[in-house]
């Protein structure tokens, strides 16, 4: 099995192949560079690199959301327009899921935050030991509410993604349970932790249709709560 992950939901630009279990290739860029001059430029030379036939690939992992509104859509175009052109499914990938994904076995919670702006953050609970288990569903959050819930747990937590830098100091003033932060290699956005769950997904039959699918964006662009007077 052969799945093609896709990752632009931050500033982080990421492809990778995923085939039967082993990442056979990942090309990540962490800058600010538009992801639609990127994207597909990467995917090219990642392809050529690997001399891979897009048709010979099973399915195609999308990093569906939450992040960057415009980031996500160039993401989900993207696939979209690989899957109708290939006539392969699409596969649904929570951001955060696979954020969490990237620190597999550690043996405690993982939590993934990414900035939301306002003291907000996109974030989830998971423990990734030996399986991915959802303890809190990726959700918008006022981060001080947030310490106040890992505080209530009590239980070793480890943070990673792009809220790590703005917050640090925040969780290290208030948060009293046990915490560290994840090293730099594991600490963004990663295809192939896209690809990766994308694997498992297929295989529990939870692909869509290229026509289906749609990012996650779990809020409103900013202009338009702006426009309705929503300050969240």
């Amino acid at each position: 099995m052969r799945i093609l992950g896709i990752e632009s939901s931050s500033l982080v630009a990421s492809v990778a192949v995923v085939t039967d279990g082993v990442l056979t290739a990942e090309y990540t860029v962490n800058d600010k560079k538009t992801h639609s001059r990127t994207l597909l430029p990467m995917l090219d030379e990642m392809g050529k690199l690997l001399e891979l036939d897009l048709h010979t690939i099973d399915g195609i992992a999308v990093s569906a959301g939450p992040g960057s509104f415009t980031g996500l859509r160039i993401g989900s175009a993207t696939g979209k327009g690989l899957g109708l052109a290939l006539n392969k499914p699409l596969l649904h990938i929570p951001t955060l899921e696979a954020l969490a994904y990237n620190l597999w076995g550690i043996g405690c919670l993982a939590c993934p935050i990414m900035d939301a702006k306002r003291n907000q953050v996109y974030t989830g609970l998971y423990y990734v030991e030996d399986r991915l288990i959802s303890v809190k569903e990726q959700c918008a959050m006022d981060m001080g509410q947030l310490i106040g819930q890992l505080n209530a747990r009590g239980e070793k937590v480890i943070f990673l993604g792009d809220g790590v830098p703005v917050f640090r100091e925040l969780i290290k003033e208030k948060l009293t349970a046990p915490h560290a932060f994840a090293p730099a290699q594991s600490s963004r956005q990663r295809a192939a932790s896209v690809a990766a769950l994308g694997q498992i997904y297929l295989e529990e039959g939870k692909g869509e249709t290229a026509a289906d699918h749609k990012p996650e964006y779990l809020r409103k662009p900013q202009a338009e709560r702006e426009r309705e007077g929503i300050k969240l």
